[in-house]
């Protein structure tokens, strides 16, 4: 008698220790070694509601295929136990896997339920972001730089990933570049009202300016793959920080009407707004608009990586599972403050 097909089960509704099959794409590929020098991979799948952990070991059936065939940003049809280790969140452990392809349709594979995608629509995202720069830039030749960078750069703009740890779908970049932009408005109004005597006074164009093109170096470091973009070889050679101040230095020579001491300024803005060099910054930070931005920029970041850590568990109990970015589970419950308290 042949033995029966395992259910396909989409990867995020996996149960532990449930042979199934089921589709993901592969968004990371990391070749290591162990203490003794054996060559091991880390790979990361995912759908649009989980990520998993395989590890590759060097002595895997599957070691020579991981380190010659697969592929980041490609779709794949797996068969695979499901774990949930205590210390490493989510596992997977092979037991087949192929290249997904157009007749997995028929067995409901979609690689649109493969990419996740922003809450909110890209376009409307885009109109708003472009709207802030046209009403909220008082300086005419620098409203006009950054305007024309977004229109030049729009079709990527619509659909690029932030980063492949926070907002790491498409319209993330808009998504988390349009809530910088919002809080760093917020915040210059603020501290201009609080320090209406300082001399020089903030710039608020600036500020404004640098929270929206802070990484547009992105549109370079990432290739066009419409599923999981890749660095392209500028992007690792040099990183969205450079290519963002190249970026922007090329297009206002082109114009031809940015004040020169603006222009620097602008420049500074972008290569040093995650202001330490572990985290690639390429200089400290020397002026205070680079501060609002830093601290707007790290904060949606750092926030929108918990959030969406807490919205997707599914584990048992007031923490949620290690996450592999967070490095740590998260406490899940909170007390509901709008409640009257009980009566004894």
């Amino acid at each position: 008698m042949a033995r029966s097909k395992p259910p396909i089960t989409p990867l995020h509704a996996l149960s532990p220790d449930v042979l199934s099959d089921t589709f993901a794409v592969l968004v990371e590929r990391t070749r290591s070694q162990t203490r003794d020098g054996k060559p091991f991979y880390t790979c990361r799948f995912r759908d649009k509601l989980r990520t998993v952990t395989c590890m590759i070991w060097a002595d895997s059936p599957w070691f020579a295929a991981c380190e010659k065939e697969w592929k980041e940003g490609t779709c794949y049809k797996l068969r695979v136990i499901y774990g949930e280790h205590s210390r490493y969140g989510p596992q997977i452990e092979i037991h087949n896997i192929r290249e997904a392809t157009s007749a997995d349709r028929e067995d409901g594979f979609d690689p649109a339920q493969l990419v996740e995608s922003s809450r909110f629509d890209p376009a409307a995202m885009f109109a708003e972001l472009r709207s802030l720069a046209e009403k909220e830039i008082a300086s005419l030749p620098l409203r006009r730089l950054v305007m024309t960078i977004l229109e030049r750069h729009r079709d990527r703009l619509l659909i690029l990933p932030a980063s492949d740890r926070h907002y790491p779908f498409c319209g993330g970049w808009l998504e988390h570049v349009l809530s910088v932009t919002r809080v760093c408005i917020r915040l210059a109004d603020l501290y201009l009202a609080h320090y209406s005597g300082s001399r020089p006074p903030l710039n608020r164009d600036l500020v404004i300016a640098g929270a929206i093109l802070h990484d547009i170096g992105r549109v370079l470091e990432l290739g066009d793959e419409p599923i999981q973009p890749q660095p392209t070889v500028p992007g690792r050679l040099f990183g969205h920080l450079l290519l963002g101040r190249d970026l922007v230095h090329q297009t206002a020579a082109e114009l031809g009407d940015i004040p020169a001491d603006v222009l620097l300024l602008l420049e500074h803005i972008i290569v040093a707004h995650l202001a330490l060099p572990e985290w690639g910054s390429t200089r400290l930070p020397m002026i205070p608009e680079v501060l609002l931005i830093h601290h707007a920029d790290d904060l949606d970041a750092k926030l929108e990586t918990y959030l969406r850590c807490l919205e997707r568990d599914v584990n048992p109990g007031p923490f949620t599972a290690r996450d592999p970015l967070i490095n740590k589970p998260l406490l899940k419950e909170r007390p509901d403050l709008a409640s009257p308290p009980s009566e004894a």
